[in-house]
């Protein structure tokens, strides 16, 4: 099946009985690893039919109070108000479906953030960064969930690992990947000077177990190590956390969100099967082969985005352009019309 988005109902709709009757037979979740392709490829259509009709509801609701608005009734034109936007914003929605069609786009995502050269006011940016990540999935119903968490030694932390889980979740976060920029008064310096501070975001398709992708045991260089949880609490007291060393690539991957050493080793493997799935990517593909052979520090001059809170307020990403005034809004997780932008920019959309 194509991905992306389908707009033909007909087809969906036989595609997805087709699928109903699959998983209904007596025997088909003898063997439940076989049947996520299929569940997944459920899910999608299920989305896009969803999204479909939700736009033709606010369509046809448009319609209606169009043909009320000649009443020049206060509640109606109110009414037409809202429906107008609802209508603006799930077009916006189809819209960035629209721009998703490659396979690994609509794969759940692992995010990490690291702070740069700073100590405590680049910890305390990493963790605005946090925030704005979950906020953003929260407005979009997403599921996230911690698979590392190592918190600063004043504030902030030192690094975290998000897994978040959506559709296309991947797809939209994708180039969000690079350096981000924080210019601020800053709450750490008793003398209210401005200062720069520097994040880097990393994203990867959360491949799971769809790809096959041959690791070999000889290959790996398994620690153990004691977890320190985004809380006090759950600092755990016995050697649980888990880092994985891939030997050919020189590629880390760790995990200490699980008490259990086991779950965290499969998690770590997880992450780490998405990171040379990832490298597989950037070598076929030219543009990404470039960014991941052109990688910067994370300092001045390498940035994808500055968020301004002084002298004046902006938010710019300098790659499409893009710039809002409501850096509030943006740390808030409204990040759509960024993600939005970025996608015409790369897919060649923008007029």
């Amino acid at each position: 099946m194509p991905y992306g988005v389908d707009f033909d109902n007909d087809k969906l709709e036989k595609r997805l009985k087709e699928i109903d009757n699959v998983i209904s037979l007596p025997d088909a979740w003898e063997n439940p690893e076989k049947l996520t392709p299929i569940l997944q490829e459920k899910s999608h259509i299920e989305t896009q039919l969803s999204d479909y009709k939700a736009l033709y509801s606010h369509k046809t609701d448009l319609e209606d109070w169009l043909n009320l608005a000649e009443d020049d009734d206060d509640e109606i034109l109110i009414n037409l108000d809202s429906s107008i936007k609802k209508l603006n914003d799930a077009i916006a929605e189809m819209e960035l479906a629209l721009l998703l069609s490659n396979k690994e786009d609509e794969f759940n995502a692992l995010l990490e953030i690291h702070p740069g050269a700073g100590g405590t006011e680049a910890q305390d940016w990493a963790e605005m960064l946090l925030r704005m990540y979950l906020r953003w999935a929260d407005r979009h119903n997403f599921k996230t969930e911690y698979l590392d968490y190592l918190s600063g030694d004043e504030a902030g932390i030192k690094s975290v690992t998000l897994r978040i889980s959506g559709h296309n979740v991947y797809g939209f976060l994708k180039h969000e990947k690079g350096i981000h920029r924080l210019i601020r008064i800053s709450p750490f310096d008793s003398s209210g000077r401005r200062h720069t501070s520097f994040a880097s975001v990393d994203v990867l398709p959360d491949v799971g177990q769809d790809i096959q992708i041959d690791i070999k045991e000889t290959d790996l260089r398994i620690d153990v190590f004691r977890s320190s949880g985004p809380g006090g609490q759950s600092v755990n007291t016995t050697s649980s956390a888990v880092r994985v060393t891939h030997i050919p690539t020189g590629i880390v991957a760790q995990c200490q969100n699980e008490k259990s050493q086991h779950h965290n080793k499969e998690s770590a493997l997880q992450i780490l099967k998405s990171r040379l799935y990832e490298l597989e990517l950037q070598k076929i593909e030219d543009e990404k082969k470039a960014q991941y052979a052109g990688k910067n520090a994370i300092g001045f001059g390498s940035q994808i985005r500055t968020y301004t809170m002084q002298p004046y307020r902006l938010v710019k990403d300098h790659r499409s352009n893009t710039e809002i005034g409501d850096v509030e809004a943006v740390l808030d997780g409204s990040l759509d019309t960024l993600i939005k932008e970025q996608l015409l920019r790369i897919y060649g959309q923008k007029k």
